[in-house]
């Protein structure tokens, strides 16, 4: 059974599917040709809510990178072409903590078709 990844801040990046790539704090583990449901949260979920699915997902790539080496291209990947790579760095540790320096993991994806 494929895990769940939350895309809560990229909720419409997936469903149109313009995002290709996503940096995690952990997901090490996350192997190439490993599928795993994209969903709109997990975690806050109030009584009686359930898990969102909005699609199914293959990891093609993991590897481990520091946050601040995102290039333009991969912000526009991320799903945030209006974006520099200063204002995406800036924005993914608001939102999701650490620092610029910090070593994530940068996840490439490609969308599963056919029945789910």
């Amino acid at each position: 059974m494929p895990r769940n990844m939350s895309f809560f801040l990229t909720t419409e990046q997936i469903r149109n599917r313009t995002k290709t790539v996503t940096r995690r704090r952990g997901w090490g583990h996350l192997k190439p040709g490993e599928r795993f449901w994209a969903i709109v949260k997990g975690q806050g979920l109030k009584k009686g809510e359930k898990v969102e699915r909005i699609a199914l997902l293959e990891c093609v790539r993991n590897r481990p990178e520091c946050l601040d080496n995102i290039l333009p291209a991969d912000v526009v990947r991320e799903g945030f072409p209006d974006m520099t790579p200063g204002e995406f760095v800036e924005m993914f540790c608001r939102n999701m903590g650490g620092d610029r320096v910090q070593i994530v993991n940068r996840i490439e994806f490609k969308y599963v078709e056919g029945p789910t």
